[in-house]
């Protein structure tokens, strides 16, 4: 019998899962992203699922918004059109900022 070691088999080598990416650093706080958001199109959601899309003006620390060149959408579909709109925070809103959502 042979005791000489042997190289792995390619069929072990093949199970062996690739390394995981290394970490993503965030550098910043919220606040910093949020201030870097400021003058760029974003969608705002109430928790009653209507749309906000526009540019974000400003925003405070209660999460009150305020957009401006603003479409209102509800389930898809544009049903107004505002200068400038203001939404408190306690509506449960939300910020989904993308690139897909923002280009339209």
């Amino acid at each position: 019998m042979d005791d000489s070691p042997r190289p792995p088999s390619p069929s072990r080598q093949s199970e062996t899962p690739p390394p995981p990416p290394p970490p993503v650093s965030h550098t910043g706080s919220p606040t910093d992203f949020l201030k870097g958001v400021v003058g760029k199109r974003v969608v705002v959601r109430l928790t009653s699922g209507v749309d906000y899309k526009g540019v974000l003006s400003c925003l405070d620390g209660f999460m009150n918004i305020a957009l401006e060149q603003t479409e209102e959408h509800v389930n898809g579909v544009i049903t107004n059109r505002y200068g400038d709109t203001f939404v408190r925070g306690n509506n449960g809103v939300y910020l989904p900022f993308c690139k897909l959502c923002c280009e339209s």
